[in-house]
């Protein structure tokens, strides 16, 4: 009863919506299950259910999902979870990722596309999924293709001119292409990362955010369960082929790369490899260069990645801090410390972490688990 009436009494208005939402979220990426190009392991839907019911019985008050999430898979299951409720929550949901698979391809295959009718068919597919007839925010789940951001945001102005959406927010933005695209109308929302060990967002987008009355839902505020305590390397090591966060499904990836890369040298070169020898094969290793291009990922860091440890650089950041006997910083309403290193927020470091170093095992949500601030603030966390 006491975490119910603190959910509750912890509530603030989303941007410029009238919406007066919950600091604490329910993220439904991990219920989409597995067998996906993102999925995080397989998944009990009867489960995932009564984490959702339990999430709104103790006070949260607003449900994010995707689309993408399960390819359509999780926003089922939140209309069955929402089955029945008299009072049901705010639903969130994204568009910009869609799916299909060629005559010769097994599975379906990721795309991005912000072209006015595919905006418009994801939505009408997302309303009939989740059994709404109107959708309290949807956002761009990501500005990919850029050069389609402004095309997109104003099928979401007339989308939501047309009553099927009542607010329109924004993910994974930078201030650069928001300024974009608050010329044609103004941003609801934004979805960015933002967690003690990845604060790149404190420097521009939080104080743009602010001074422009947009309102900010953090995702992985516990880094994807980095920060509960819970991960150690034995459990990376027992995750199932099929979550994105396995080193081995990285490994895969990278052996399927480098073989493309060496059938397309071989064709024209005649044959022969252009480099004059094999394409060296994958390694654990090579998983930190992998998950942390625009760093230089050092040995060490490189040998947490071969450990199992999932957060190879947070892990080495607190390491050197150690070692050195550094006071780290104090992270605004929480008492931990945070590393020093200034996380970068350029769009290529936050796909390279979506890709890789922020991939997560089948989580569950838990309502203790959350990170939020400042006032205009509320998060969102998928969480074993």
């Amino acid at each position: 009863m006491q975490i119910a009436e603190a959910v509750q009494n912890t509530t603030r208005k989303l941007g410029n919506s009238d919406m007066q939402i919950t600091a604490i979220g329910f993220g439904a990426w991990a219920i989409g299950g597995g067998d996906w190009q993102f999925g995080w392991g397989s998944q009990d839907d009867n489960d995932s259910v009564a984490a959702i019911q339990r999430a709104l019985d103790l006070g949260i008050n607003w449900i994010d999902t995707a689309a993408v999430y399960g390819l359509g898979h999780s926003e089922e299951v939140v209309a069955r979870a929402l089955q029945g409720r008299q009072q049901k929550p705010y639903v969130f949901t994204k568009c910009s990722m869609i799916w299909s698979k060629k005559f010769w391809q097994t599975k379906d295959q990721i795309h991005r596309s912000l072209k006015r009718d595919s905006v418009r068919n994801e939505l009408e597919s997302s309303l009939r999924r989740l059994k709404l007839d109107v959708i309290d925010l949807y956002q761009i789940h990501w500005p990919d293709p850029e050069a389609e951001i402004e095309e997109g945001w104003e099928t979401l102005v007339k989308l939501k001119q047309e009553g099927k959406v009542r607010f329109i927010g924004v993910s994974n933005f930078s201030v650069a292409q928001m300024e974009r695209i608050s010329k044609i109308a103004p941003i609801t929302s934004l979805q960015p990362p933002y967690s003690m060990l990845n604060r790149g967002v404190e420097k521009e987008i939080l104080p743009y955010c602010e001074q422009h009355n947009i309102g900010v839902i953090n995702y992985s505020p516990m880094v994807s369960g980095l920060l509960t305590g819970a991960m150690t390397k034995e459990r990376v090591a027992k995750l199932p082929q099929d979550d994105w966060g396995s080193c081995d499904r990285v490994d895969s990836e990278q052996s399927s790369h480098h073989s493309r890369d060496r059938g397309r040298a071989q064709r024209e070169a005649g044959g022969r490899n252009h480099r004059g020898g094999n394409v060296p094969a994958t390694s654990r290793r090579n998983c930190a260069h992998r998950r942390f291009p625009d760093r230089q990922s050092s040995s060490g860091q490189a040998e947490q990645v071969s450990r199992g440890f999932r957060y190879p650089e947070a892990y080495a950041e607190t390491c050197r801090c150690a070692s050195k006997s550094e006071k780290l910083p104090e992270c605004p309403g929480l008492g931990h410390s945070s590393s020093k290193a200034d996380r970068s927020s350029s769009l290529d470091h936050r796909r390279s972490r979506r890709r890789g170093a922020s991939r997560n095992g089948n989580r569950r949500q838990h309502a203790a688990d959350f990170f939020f601030e400042p006032t205009h603030v509320a998060s969102v966390e998928h969480h074993r």
